[in-house]
């Protein structure tokens, strides 16, 4: 059987392709944000005792209004048979030092916020002499006003165990975090430190906060900055490799502060938190790296801390990755 070629509705066929082909192409595809280079700041100190924070990084940058912070396992992470957890004061000069979990252990308040099946919220009120700072931060979880914590912990039920996945520290700022343990590891080690808002020395690093807001729905902490602003910090994700928290800020920070640090603390290689930064710029070729105590600083898109080598502290204690940082699309039209 012979088909007939119709030469006319070929034509009309091919306009009408050669029409949506030229309508398809004008449709304009979403722009991708702008990859915002930040300042990195090295703050860090030499330091023999391993219990004292001495690397400091600062994230520093006027048009910063989103980031993301992960918390992820590091590549030796398979290789680990045991891992240690306790302090080292052999080092250490503590004559002064208040004994936080002595105190706190004797009196400490446990209060639970919210829980579901999967996930918690709960918060701690220590003795008035266990912590260094004294700063009373309302807590409002569904509405309600709850007052004098120096301690909140986000809570994951997993494979039948709770986890620990991020601590909080109202009074200064200070949070941690961490990824589910490993494969069948029983637990992994907290390790860096970081703080979220306008950074400011009041004896050591700090933010201060007005009030701090948990939205139980999406898992996200409204941070009210003192020093005006706020801030949210939503935990996007959580796997046996890595946290993933996303970070928007209302505004720039006041006064030029840093809109971010990393706190950690370094001995040496072989005892620390973090040994090595890494970090890659705008047009930069690759990453570069150096000893983190040694940072001479750098403009940055990425900032990678961690260690390449096993450390007596906290082996299993998470890299830290400071990444895809925005500007106001608004403002830097």
């Amino acid at each position: 059987m012979k088909t007939r070629f119709d030469r006319r509705q070929f034509l009309l066929s091919a306009g009408s392709f050669s029409l949506a082909s030229r309508a398809r192409a004008q449709i304009v595809a979403p722009e991708a944000p702008e990859e915002l280079q930040i300042r990195v700041e090295n703050r860090s100190v030499p330091e023999l005792c391993a219990e004292k924070d001495n690397i400091e990084l600062d994230f520093i940058s006027p048009r910063l209004r989103r980031l993301q912070i992960q918390a992820v396992h590091p590549a030796y992470i398979n290789t680990i048979v045991s891992d240690r957890a306790a302090p080292d004061w052999s080092s250490c000069d503590i004559t002064h030092d208040p004994k936080i979990w002595d105190e706190a252990n004797k009196q400490t308040q446990r209060h639970t916020f919210w829980e579901t099946r999967e996930f918690w919220l709960t918060g701690y009120r220590l003795p008035s002499t266990a912590y260094w700072r004294q700063n009373n931060v309302p807590i409002v979880v569904d509405g309600k006003v709850e007052n004098g914590f120096d301690l909140i912990q986000l809570w994951m039920l997993y494979r039948e165990r709770a986890e620990e996945i991020m601590a909080f520290y109202p009074p200064d700022g200070y949070w941690r975090a961490r990824p589910l343990p490993f494969e069948d590891m029983r637990w992994t080690a907290y390790g860096s430190s970081f703080l979220i808002g306008p950074v400011e020395t009041q004896e050591r690093p700090i933010v201060a906060f007005e009030e701090i807001i948990f939205d139980p729905s999406s898992r996200t902490f409204v941070l009210k900055f003192k020093r005006g602003g706020e801030g949210r910090l939503t935990v996007k994700n959580i796997d046996q490799d890595r946290l993933t928290l996303d970070v928007n800020f209302s505004d720039a920070m006041p006064g030029g502060r840093p809109f971010a640090a990393l706190r950690s603390m370094y001995a040496t290689q072989t005892m620390s938190d973090a040994a090595i930064v890494a970090w890659r710029s705008k047009r930069g070729k690759g990453w570069e790296e150096a000893p983190a105590i040694r940072f001479p600083g750098a403009s940055a898109t990425e900032v990678w801390v961690g260690r390449h080598l096993p450390s007596r502290h906290n082996l299993s204690a998470p890299d830290m990755v400071f990444s895809r940082f925005e500007g106001d699309p608004a403002k830097d039209r």
